[in-house]
């Protein structure tokens, strides 16, 4: 047998034009008598054999040897994924056999999978219209219409696969899909009511039905299907939950509650029968019963992470709503303990922790994240924030460090790395990661403000004042009115006692705004310190120890009134100060020891 009769061809008659078509035994059969419709569909195949052998003389031998290597070889290139050899061999066999079906199936295939749609389509035609009777043919024609969105084409071509192959009744329910693609609903249940009579009651026939009707707003038709699939599979709880969720889907909850329920003998533990109850005593109005359900279904293993996550996000969007808090912390740990290796779990419990205030412990849930899976970029940020918020600063430094060798080019890690170098008094250090994240961060002026504001603090410490003042001067450049700067700026210069009038300017701004901080209080009273304007710091920093018992403004009340001449209240208010703990000048224990200002 040729190379060509065993790949994909018609058994009916032999691929090479002229060849004769050998018996399936040795042994001679008995001659059979032809109906009217064979002696004419055979008279006509004769005609078409004689035009074509008119047309293309038989070849020899040496060509068809020629034909079937190259063919051979255009295969071996296809199964390579080597589609320029393929198309050059195959093309060869084609310009001498182009009448045989399986070259032009193979030029098809070779077509479509580099991409040319067009002569994919042109080829796959030709392959079906020499061999009706191979159904593979037929599919590869149609993915190549369907390709080039040809649906009614691709529909036209299962249609007459259908009718045209025999024992093909399992391409009916590809026939419906293309229909319901195109929105033939009438068609699609046409096709399936085919496949009915031909396979039977079969689940795929009554649940494509089912979706139609649903499509067709046709409810009672629907859970008709419902029904029968609930019957013909009485302990498959799927069937059961797909209809109690079109019973709560078209209000219908008595229903959707008595279906769900009915899912629950079948299996106790369905996550899926619980949400649907939860949906329904939602929809009726029953706070107590939804909780109840909620939490027997997030307890539930078999609850796919990824849909409490989708619950969970619903809960996030309401936070911190206190009414919502502690269902939401109470399905959040839930979720954690039903999938303890998930590192989604985690991120949502720890969205969750920080959106009800629970910082700490949101801080520690992203931890527990990142053991499962340290790909996710927000999950470090949201930790090194924690880190910075909650003052956790050696926490804050190995966090950003190990961050950073996974992702090195984001700009805000870099950030908080210098914050971090700057609480723990490493100004160099400091500066050198926020210079780094300040490149990173060209062409987002909101992050390059936020660099300059520490880099100003960070080049104070390290007595580089042009720097300092330079970096700040960019910040209010681009935010005039951002106070954090202009205090710190202001304090800064009054340390210093240089530019005072401008500090003066900056922080009497600050505090207009925020009259009550009694930090922003602080600075101001020290810029006026620094004027020698004492009364005018001595009521400010009486406005601000009215709301904290800070050292350094103690100690600087005292200083304000050793120079008004209350010098015993001057050491009294140094005493406060030593006993209040840190936050004082190095020079608070001389000062309550000599009982005297140093400065």
């Amino acid at each position: 047998m040729s190379a060509l009769s065993l790949v994909g061809v018609s058994q009916s008659r032999s691929q090479t034009p002229g060849s004769a078509v050998r018996p399936d035994s040795v042994a001679a059969r008995a001659p059979v008598k032809l109906s009217r419709k064979e002696r004419k569909e055979l008279a006509q195949r004769l005609e078409i054999e004689a035009k074509m052998a008119a047309a293309h003389p038989p070849l020899s031998a040496k060509e068809r040897e020629l034909s079937e290597a190259l063919y051979t070889d255009g295969v071996k290139y296809v199964i390579l994924e080597d589609y320029p050899k393929a198309l050059e061999r195959l093309l060869k066999a084609y310009t001498l056999m182009p009448e045989n079906a399986a070259i032009n199936y193979k030029l098809a295939e070779a077509n479509l999978l580099s991409g040319n749609l067009r002569d994919a389509t042109g080829y796959a035609e030709a392959a079906v219209k020499l061999d009706v009777k191979n159904p593979y043919y037929y599919l590869l024609l149609a993915q190549a219409q369907a390709s080039q969105k040809q649906y009614e084409a691709a529909t036209a071509t299962y249609a007459s696969l259908v009718k045209e192959v025999p024992n093909s009744g399992s391409y009916l329910f590809q026939l419906a899909d293309l229909y319901l693609a195109q929105n033939k609903l009438p068609e699609a249940l046409a096709t399936l009511d085919k496949a009915q009579a031909q396979f039977g009651s079969l689940d795929e026939i009554a649940f494509k039905k089912q979706q139609i009707y649903l499509r067709q707003n046709n409810l009672p038709l629907a859970l008709k299907e419902g029904e029968n699939l609930i019957a013909a599979n009485p302990s498959e709880p799927r069937y059961v939950l797909a209809q109690a969720e079109m019973y709560a889907a078209n209000n219908r909850l008595p229903d959707a509650i008595r279906v769900a329920e009915q899912a629950l003998h079948l299996d106790p533990g369905n996550p899926q029968a619980r949400l649907i109850l939860a949906d329904a005593y939602r929809q009726q109005n029953q706070p107590a019963e939804v909780e109840k359900q909620l939490r027997l279904a997030f307890e539930s293993p078999a609850l796919e992470i990824d849909q409490a996550v989708r619950i969970l996000v619903g809960y996030l969007k309401q936070l911190p709503d206190p009414k919502v808090a502690p269902l939401a912390l109470d399905l959040a740990a839930a979720t954690v303990r039903s999938h303890p290796r998930e590192a989604k779990a985690y991120s949502i419990a720890g969205d969750v922790q920080m959106q009800t205030g629970h910082k700490r412990e949101a801080r520690n849930t992203y931890l527990q994240a990142l053991r499962y899976d340290k790909s996710k970029y927000q999950l470090w940020q949201q930790v090194v924030l924690l880190d910075a918020e909650l003052s956790q600063t050696d926490s804050l430094l190995v966090h950003s460090d190990a961050a950073l060798e996974l992702f090195p080019n984001q700009a805000p890690l870099w950030f908080y790395n210098g914050v971090g170098h700057l609480l723990k008094k490493q100004p160099q250090q400091a500066v050198a990661a926020l210079e780094h994240g300040r490149r990173l961060a060209v062409g987002n002026a909101e992050q390059q403000s936020q660099f300059d504001a520490q880099l100003g603090d960070a080049y104070q410490e390290l007595k580089d004042y042009a720097k300092s003042d330079a970096a700040y001067e960019a910040v209010l450049a681009a935010d005039p009115n951002n106070y954090g700067v202009l205090n710190n700026y202001s304090y800064f210069l009054s340390l210093r006692g240089e530019k005072l009038d401008r500090a003066k300017e900056m922080s009497g701004r600050t505090v207009k705004q925020f009259p009550d901080n009694d930090t922003y209080l602080d600075t101001y009273a020290w810029v006026l310190y620094k004027q020698k304007d004492y009364a005018g710091a001595k009521q400010s920093l009486e406005k601000a120890l009215k709301t904290t018992k800070d050292a350094s403004i103690l100690e600087h009340y005292g200083d304000v009134l050793w120079q008004l001449g209350d010098h015993a209240g001057a050491v009294a208010a140094w005493q406060r100060a030593h006993k209040a703990g840190a936050g004082a000048s190095p020079l608070l224990d001389r000062k309550v020891k000599e009982q005297k200002l140093y400065e």
